[in-house]
């Protein structure tokens, strides 16, 4: 059985991640393992941490103390997400870890893949986004990534652009 780590840090990308987790959770040939921080646990957000519990099993959880949004509190919300994913995926040990778009979570759940050796599964890589910063983290996830799911065959050709194998690359639709 191999163990799939789905990351989810939003509630706009847990709902784009849900039916995927279901399939994931309902194969026997799958161990579907959850890891949920950001704003899922920020009573400012919902605390939709609380509604994924009814839905999923939460394998672990971490608080990444997200004071505010700027360049500082990121960069401090960033190291505590590394450590958190770091020590989440030494503790679970996945096969396969899977994280959607381009927010500085993910930024810190690719890195942490990166150097635990666990490959990385990255959900809707290739895109622009004009006038922030989102298109440089999008594109050192993809980077970091072994393979890539791509709303766009536009988008599949960026990541292929980007110097990622061709056979790697699958332009799956949107998630919506």
């Amino acid at each position: 059985m191999k163990k799939v780590c789905v990351i989810t840090t939003t509630r706009a990308e847990y709902g784009l991640l849900f039916w995927l987790m279901k399939e994931l959770q309902d194969d026997p040939e799958f161990q579907l393992q959850l890891v949920v921080t950001g704003t899922h646990l920020s009573s400012e957000f919902g605390s939709t941490i609380d509604k994924i519990r009814e839905d999923f099993h939460v394998d672990r959880s971490f608080n990444m103390e997200m004071t505010d949004d700027s360049e500082l509190g990121i960069t401090h919300s960033l190291s505590v997400a590394l450590n958190g994913f770091a020590t989440s995926f030494k503790t679970l040990a996945p096969d396969l870890i899977i994280a959607l778009g381009d927010r500085f979570e993910i930024l810190g759940a690719a890195t942490a893949a990166l150097i635990s050796n666990i490959p990385l599964a990255h959900i809707h890589g290739g895109e622009l986004t004009e006038g922030a910063i989102d298109d440089s983290i999008r594109h050192a996830v993809t980077k970091m990534a072994h393979y890539h799911f791509t709303a766009a065959e536009e988008y599949r050709n960026r990541v292929i652009q980007l110097g990622e194998e061709p056979k790697r690359v699958f332009n799956v639709g949107g998630m919506g």
